[in-house]
C-alpha cells in the first residue's frame, strides 16, 4: 500500500473522530486522521493555558477573535474565524463554533458526560413531534458502558429511568454555593445529584493524570485529567504507529469514481495553500455535523449530482440545537467570607436534571439546569460587577481602588448562577446549505444557515425563567438582572451559542426521510460513514458528546466487521 493510500481515511478528530481513530487503528487498520486545525497539546510548555496568570497574557485574559470565551480558553477557534465566513438567509442569527485544533471542541466541551435515555431514543411517541431514532437505548449502552471505563466520568447511580445509571468514578463533594443550591432546590420539591463530568477523580491509567480541582478546565489539563480527543483518543491511537496524522488541512470534498464509489478525500494544506488528495477504501466523516454535511454537498460528482448521500435532499435538513437561558443571583448570607480554597473541578459539582416529565406543560421535551458561582478563580474576568450589589445593599456605587478591592472581598463567592440546558424540536426547514456565492479563502463554497426557534423553544425559555427564578429566591438570593419577557424570547439564546448542533445527516431506515442507516452510513455510497452529531434524530435535554462517542465506537465496530467480510 502506498504511502497516500489508507485503509479509512477519518476526516475530524474531535469526540467522533478520535474515538474512530482509536477503535480503528487498535483493530489494525491503517488510518489518515485529517484536521482542520493545527496540532495540540496543553501539556506542551509553549501552548500551556492552564495555570498563567492573566498579566502573563497581553490582553490580561480577555476575550479575543479566535479566542471568544478569553484569551486562556484552550480552544483557539471561536464562532468567527479569519477567511472562514459564513451567510445568513433572511433574519436567521446562527451561531457556529469551529474548533480547529486537533481534538476540535473537545477542548472547549464543559466535560458534562450524559447519556441519552430510553425516552431520548424515542421521543416521537411521546409527544408525537418529530421522528424516532432506528435505534433504542439497548442499542448504545454497551458502548456508553466501554466509554465510561475507558474515558472517566465521575458521578452516582441514582435509579432515574431517563439518566441512565453508568460506571462512575467518585463525585467531589458540593461547594458551599452548591449547598445552598441544594437547599433551595428541596424546598421546591426539585432534585439534585452530583454532576456527571468526564474529568478523573480517581486513576484508571498509567498515562493520565488525577484531578487536582484547579477549576481550569477550560484552559486544558496539562496532566490529561480531563477529557480531550487530542490527549485521551489520539494521542494513544498515534503510539501504535497506525495513523499519519495530517494537520492543517482543509478537506474539500469527497472524491468519487464513475459508479459514485467514494475514493478518498482532496483537502487545502494551508501552510502552502496547495491543494492534495489522499485514497482510501472508507472515508469517516467527523468534522462536526456541520462542516461534515458542507463536505457532503460538496462533493458532487455525476453519480451525485446534489451532493454525495443527498439524493433525499435530506443533508444540511432538521438542524438543530440545545436550547439555553441563564439568570443570577446575589447571595447575602455568603458576603463577608473567609478566602480558602474552593475551586473543586471546572464547572458544577451537582446539577438538576429534567424533573417533569409527565406534566401537562406547554412545550414538548425537557432541559436541565447547570449550577454556577463560588470562590473558584477567574477564568476571564472577575465575573460580576459589583456595583449591582452595592445598589442592593444601599451602599456607594462606582468605587475604584482600595474601595473597588474591598467590594471585591466582600462579594466575592456570593454569587450563584443556572443555566438551563434543553431539548429543541427537530424541523425540516432548520438547515445548512451551500451559498451559491460566498466562498472561505480556501475556494470552498461556504454554509448559508436558515433557522428559526419555533413557539415551542420560546415557551420553554419562560418555564425556564420561572424555574430559575423560584430556585434562586428559594436559595436565599437576591436576583441580579431583570427577566426577559417575550420581546426577547424571555431569554432564549441564539441558534448555535450552545455549540451543540446536531441532526444534519442524521439516521434512520427510509432513505427517502434520511441520510445514513443506523451505523452512520450513507444510503447513497455504502463506504462512507458519519460519526459526528449530524447522525443525531433528536438531541435531548444532554450534552452530546458521550453519545457522539458511543455511536462512534458502534460505527467503527461495524466498519471492522464489514471490512472482515469484504464489504468494504
Amino acid at each position: 500500500m502506498a504511502a497516500h493510500e489508507y485503509d479509512v481515511i477519518i476526516v475530524g478528530s474531535g469526540a467522533g473522530g478520535g474515538m474512530a481513530t482509536l477503535q480503528l487503528a487498535n483493530a489494525g487498520l491503517r488510518v489518515a486522521l485529517v484536521e482542520a486545525g493545527a496540532y495540540y497539546d496543553p501539556a506542551d510548555e509553549a501552548q500551556r493555558t492552564q495555570l498563567r496568570n492573566p498579566w502573563e497574557s497581553p490582553r490580561r485574559g480577555a476575550s479575543t477573535a479566535r479566542r471568544p470565551f478569553g484569551d486562556y480558553n484552550s480552544c483557539i477557534g471561536g464562532w468567527e474565524l479569519d477567511g472562514e465566513p459564513y451567510t445568513q438567509k433572511g433574519d436567521t442569527e446562527f451561531m457556529w463554533w469551529r474548533g480547529r485544533m486537533l481534538g476540535g471542541r473537545t477542548n472547549h466541551w464543559g466535560r458534562i458526560a450524559l447519556r441519552f435515555g430510553p425516552l431520548d431514543f424515542k421521543r416521537k411517541d411521546s409527544d408525537g413531534l418529530g421522528d424516532n431514532w432506528p435505534i433504542g437505548y439497548e442499542d448504545v449502552k454497551p458502548y456508553y458502558d466501554k466509554v465510561d471505563k475507558l474515558v472517566g466520568v465521575f458521578g452516582s447511580n441514582e435509579g432515574l429511568y431517563n439518566d441512565p445509571d453508568g460506571f462512575f468514578l467518585p463525585a467531589p463533594k458540593p461547594r458551599l454555593h452548591e449547598l445552598y443550591y441544594i437547599k433551595g432546590a428541596r424546598k421546591v420539591n426539585v432534585p439534585v445529584i452530583p454532576a456527571r463530568k468526564s474529568m478523573l477523580t480517581k486513576r484508571i491509567n498509567a498515562e493520565r493524570g488525577v484531578c487536582y480541582y484547579c477549576g481550569q478546565c477550560s484552559r486544558a489539563c496539562s496532566i490529561h485529567a480531563d477529557f480531550s480527543s487530542g490527549t485521551v483518543l489520539v494521542f494513544p491511537a498515534l503510539r501504535g504507529g497506525q495513523v499519519d496524522l495530517y494537520t492543517n488541512c482543509m478537506v474539500r470534498e469527497v472524491t468519487t469514481d464513475a459508479a459514485g464509489k467514494a475514493t478518498g478525500v482532496s483537502y487545502i494544506n494551508k501552510e502552502d495553500r496547495q491543494e492534495y488528495r489522499l485514497e482510501g477504501r472508507s472515508i469517516v466523516l467527523a468534522a462536526s455535523a456541520c462542516s461534515s454535511a458542507r463536505i457532503l454537498l460538496n462533493s458532487r460528482s455525476a453519480a451525485h449530482e446534489n451532493g454525495l448521500g443527498n439524493s433525499s435532499d435530506h443533508v444540511g435538513r432538521y438542524l438543530h440545537d440545545s436550547t439555553g437561558a441563564s439568570r443570577a443571583a446575589f447571595i447575602p448570607a455568603l458576603m463577608d467570607r473567609d478566602i480558602y480554597n474552593e475551586d473543586g473541578v471546572g464547572g458544577m459539582h451537582v446539577y438538576t436534571p429534567w424533573w417533569l416529565e409527565n406534566e401537562n406543560l406547554d412545550f414538548s421535551r425537557g432541559y436541565h439546569l447547570e449550577i454556577g458561582g463560588g470562590m473558584s478563580m477567574p477564568s476571564y474576568g472577575f465575573g460580576f460587577a459589583a456595583n449591582q450589589y452595592n445598589e442592593f445593599l444601599g451602599a456607594r456605587v462606582g468605587g475604584y481602588g482600595n474601595e473597588l478591592r474591598d467590594d471585591i472581598r466582600r462579594f466575592y463567592g456570593s454569587r450563584l448562577s443556572i443555566a438551563c440546558r434543553g431539548e429543541s424540536v427537530p424541523q425540516y426547514n432548520n438547515r445548512c446549505e451551500l451559498d451559491p456565492t460566498v466562498v472561505d479563502e480556501w475556494g470552498i463554497p461556504v454554509l448559508r444557515f436558515d433557522y428559526k426557534w419555533t413557539q415551542n423553544e420560546i415557551n420553554q425559555a419562560r418555564h425556564m425563567q420561572d424555574a430559575m427564578e423560584e430556585l434562586l429566591e428559594a436559595s436565599g438570593g437576591v436576583l441580579l438582572g431583570s427577566k426577559p419577557g417575550a420581546d426577547r424570547d424571555y431569554g432564549l439564546t441564539k441558534p448555535g451559542e450552545i455549540i451543540h448542533e446536531v441532526g444534519t445527516s442524521r439516521m434512520g431506515s427510509d432513505s427517502a426521510t434520511s441520510v445514513t442507516n443506523q451505523f452512520g452510513q450513507l444510503h447513497d455510497t455504502k463506504n462512507v460513514f458519519v460519526v459526528d452529531a449530524g447522525t443525531f434524530v433528536s438531541q435531548a435535554d444532554k450534552n452530546p458528546t458521550w453519545t457522539i462517542m458511543a455511536l462512534a465506537w458502534r460505527t467503527s465496530d461495524y466498519i471492522i466487521e464489514q471490512m472482515q467480510q469484504q464489504n468494504l
